[in-house]
């Protein structure tokens, strides 16, 4: 007997395992097909952290940063036995003018 699913996904990794879960919590069948273990290929090697977009701010990207950290938000909610705050300090050069500090205000009064 053939199997028909609503949804095949292609690499477990976390963007294959986060959309398979997804589609699974909408009610769709789900075949997520991986080579390998899941999550053990670029999945294993990244830091773990779920980051609010600080990397955008480099390219004054507050668009997106606005979205990471919604998204960032979300899981906070979905899964606080897995995903919590981890506070830590990000060091600031004086010759590198306002900049970064005025990006860091424009994000505190948008979150």
């Amino acid at each position: 007997m053939t199997q028909v699913y609503d949804v095949a996904i292609i690499g477990g990794g976390i963007n294959g395992c986060g959309c398979a879960a997804d589609a699974a919590l909408r009610g769709l069948s789900v075949l997520l097909c991986e080579q390998d273990d899941l999550g053990s290929q670029t999945s294993s090697s990244s830091t773990k952290l779920i980051h609010g977009g600080l990397r955008y701010l480099e390219y004054y990207d507050f668009a997106m940063v606005k979205k990471a950290l919604d998204e960032r938000q979300i899981l906070l909610q979905q899964a606080p036995h897995l995903i919590h705050p981890i506070l830590f300090v990000l060091p600031h050069k004086k010759t590198e003018g306002l900049s970064g500090c005025c990006a860091l205000a424009y994000i505190f009064t948008i979150i």
